[in-house]
């Protein structure tokens, strides 16, 4: 299995990106492309001992910015890490590519070199996220911020693919986010994209309310990419300032400080549930390719999880079974 790697992409890039491989290659025994500045990864490189054949460099003279345009991306930045390593997924012997940069024009830039799965109009972003009990697959989270009922409801199709075959769901459930639970709440989109997933769907669930996304009521939640964003952005600077405020409260009382130390294991265990690096990675479902999107502040350990995270999606075949699924219909 070789794995391509956007050496370039993520706010604390190449070091932070370089670091994450070499763990995963330690870890997980696999090959890995970097793709990026020959001269900066290589300088990252020096730093670590690794299996020399497990780690390659393929260059790329031109870097994505965060604040690019994903249009201008593509017609202007052919030779930067990103669509360099996108293009190599066409390419015999590569199976997926794993990127921290801009998520737009990453977007962009799978959708353009790659194209779409027969069947799927508009490529979704997905993410697992906790549960009370195990975890559901939210989708989308930022891809398409405007699309029709029937791209959730695609979303939906492959959510369900998504979580059987690589979360081992046996029949997963489908939920539509919105403001109420009853039939008739929302906008009319809202209602028609009930309306068709009630249609279609045999394993729609009905309406999530967001104060139960997490409650498991249902495996995988669909909903448009501006909803999902705001849901993730919000519940990862929700538990940022908890975290803060608990430490805060913690250090004016030594009785809470005994109390912290007594339950320190069940406050990792908690802490590891919801550190997005845990999971790594949110796959970009409905391309022709294995794409997988990094967290942009990623560290090393959430490059080594979503680089595990996408190999686990390349030994399930992922590709092969949305095209089932989809042409299935």
């Amino acid at each position: 299995m070789r794995i391509v790697v956007d050496a370039m992409g993520g706010d604390h890039a190449p070091a932070n990106v370089v670091a994450g491989v070499v763990d995963a290659v330690r870890e997980f025994g696999v090959e890995i492309v970097l793709v990026g500045d020959t001269p900066r990864v290589q300088a990252e490189l020096s730093r670590y001992s690794y299996p020399q054949d497990r780690i390659s460099i393929v260059h790329a003279s031109e870097v994505v910015d965060m604040d690019d345009n994903p249009i201008d991306v593509i017609r202007r930045k052919k030779d930067s890490s990103m669509a360099v390593g996108i293009n190599l997924l066409k390419k015999p012997g590569y199976d997926a590519f794993v990127s921290a940069g801009n998520t737009g024009a990453l977007v962009a830039a799978a959708t353009f070199y790659l194209r779409m799965i027969e069947g799927v109009d508009r490529p979704g972003i997905g993410l697992v996220i906790p549960q009370i009990d195990g975890c559901a697959f939210l989708i989308d989270v930022g891809a398409n911020s405007e699309p029709k009922p029937e791209h959730l409801y695609q979303y939906g199709r492959m959510a369900r693919v998504y979580m059987q075959h690589v979360m081992g769901v046996a029949s997963p459930t489908v939920g539509l986010i919105n403001i109420g639970e009853e039939e008739g709440k929302g906008s009319e989109f809202e209602k028609e994209t009930y309306r068709l997933l009630q249609e279609k769907m045999p394993s729609f669930v009905g309406n999530v309310e967001p104060n139960k996304l997490f409650k498991n009521k249902a495996d995988c939640l669909v909903s448009t990419g501006f909803v999902g964003n705001v849901i993730i952005k919000f519940a990862e600077g929700l538990m940022e300032a908890e975290g803060a405020v608990l430490k805060r409260e913690i250090r004016k009382s030594p009785l809470a400080m005994l109390g912290v130390l007594l339950m320190k294991g069940a406050l990792n265990n908690l802490r590891k549930q919801v550190d997005y690096s845990e999971y790594g990675g949110a796959p970009l479902l409905g391309v022709n390719g294995i794409v997988m999107k990094g967290h942009g502040r990623s560290s090393a350990k959430a490059i080594k999880n979503a680089i595990r995270a996408t190999i686990r999606e390349v030994e399930h075949g992922i590709i092969d079974q949305l095209k089932a699924a989809v042409t299935a219909g």
